[in-house]
């Protein structure tokens, strides 16, 4: 069966990793994946990734990141905004602030993908692709 949402896939993926508490979940490589896996590194959110060339497409190898004295996942929560059938575009200013500005807000703009604060930074709307905390 193919997948119609990549980018649902490759966070439900995070996640039930998470759920299952492994240290590494593999996931198959894109552009808007390879640019979340990214923010997802920056933003402190996963330990490390590695791209790699397997197959056609490539994989991302993700290390997830946990708390030592609870052995609680980093991320809380993740999810999907835009869907393939119900799109969601905001201009600069109407980018949403998540959990009082504690979470990132992952959005898809004409300057490439970036958090919602590097976006409003640079004043550029798009594409509201995902959120977590």
């Amino acid at each position: 069966m193919a997948v119609t949402d990549t980018i649902a896939d490759f966070l439900t993926r995070i996640r039930n990793a998470q759920m299952a508490e492994h240290r590494i979940v593999s996931v198959p490589s894109s552009k808007m994946r390879r640019a979340i896996t990214e923010i997802l590194y920056d933003q402190g959110f996963i330990h490390k990734y590695r791209f790699t060339d397997e197959g056609h497409q490539g994989m991302i190898n993700i290390a997830l990141k946990y708390n030592r004295q609870t052995k609680s996942p980093t991320i809380k929560k993740i999810g999907r905004i835009s869907k393939p059938g119900y799109r969601q575009y905001v201009p600069a200013s109407d980018i949403p602030r998540i959990i009082n500005g504690l979470g990132v807000v992952i959005v898809s703009t004409s300057k490439g993908v970036m958090t919602g604060k590097q976006a409003k930074q640079q004043n550029v709307g798009g594409e509201l692709v995902c959120y977590l905390y």
